[in-house]
């Protein structure tokens, strides 16, 4: 049987919503700080569910906004 059939789906699970990454944006955008903002989101789903995201994760959502060189 394939991974496929036995339903496993590799890579890492998702815990930022379109919600939270505009309400991360708009708070960088008032001058937050990202550690700040790391406090102040709450993940909704999934194991850490009601923990806090990482502070690479905060960062990881801002670097999407910036454009590549």
């Amino acid at each position: 049987m394939s991974a496929r059939e036995l339903h496993r789906h590799g890579g890492w699970r998702v815990v930022v919503d379109d919600d939270m990454a505009a309400y991360t944006r708009s708070l960088r955008a008032n001058g937050v700080p990202v550690p700040e903002i790391a406090r102040r989101l709450v993940i909704t789903s999934g194991k850490n569910r009601g923990k806090p995201p990482l502070v690479a994760t905060v960062y990881r959502i801002l670097a999407e906004d910036e454009p590549e060189n």
